[in-house]
C-alpha cells in the first residue's frame, strides 16, 4: 500500500520561512518523479514544483520560482518543499504527489498517481 505522509504545516506571518516533508513508504521512492501541489479555499489544486527521480531536474510555477524549492533525500525517502517569503497568497492545503514515470516534471495533476493527505499551511498578513 502506497503512503505519503505530509508534515510540517502551519501558521506563519507573511515574510517568514516553512519547510514540508513528505514521508513516501509502498513505492519505490527513487524511481519516481515527485511534485507538491496546494489547493487554496475555493480555488482548484494548483501546481506548485516537481523533481525528478534523482533530483537532477526541477520544476517550479512561476508563482513561487526563486522563493520555494523542492529537494528530495532518496536514503529517506522523503521529498521537501523549502518555502521562504511566504506571503498570504501561499495560504493553501500542500500535497505531495508520486509520478507515474520517473522523469516527468510537469504541472499536470494527470502525470501522478499517488498523492498525500495535505497539510495545511496559514500565512497571516
Amino acid at each position: 500500500q502506497v503512503q505519503l505522509v505530509e508534515s510540517g504545516g502551519g501558521l506563519v506571518q507573511a515574510g517568514d520561512s516553512l519547510r514540508l516533508s513528505c514521508a513516501v513508504s509502498g513505492r519505490a521512492f527513487g524511481t519516481v518523479a515527485m511534485g507538491w501541489f496546494r489547493q487554496a479555499p475555493g480555488k482548484e489544486r494548483e501546481f506548485v514544483a516537481a523533481i525528478s527521480w534523482g533530483g537532477y531536474n526541477t520544476n517550479y510555477a512561476d508563482s513561487v520560482k526563486g522563493r520555494f524549492t523542492i529537494s528530495r533525500d532518496n536514503n529517506k525517502n522523503t521529498l521537501y518543499l523549502q518555502m521562504t517569503s511566504l506571503n498570504p497568497e501561499d495560504t493553501a492545503v500542500y500535497y505531495c504527489a508520486a509520478g507515474r514515470t520517473n522523469w516527468r516534471i510537469t504541472g499536470l495533476a494527470g502525470d501522478y498517481r499517488d498523492w498525500g493527505q495535505g497539510t495545511q499551511v496559514t500565512v497571516s498578513s
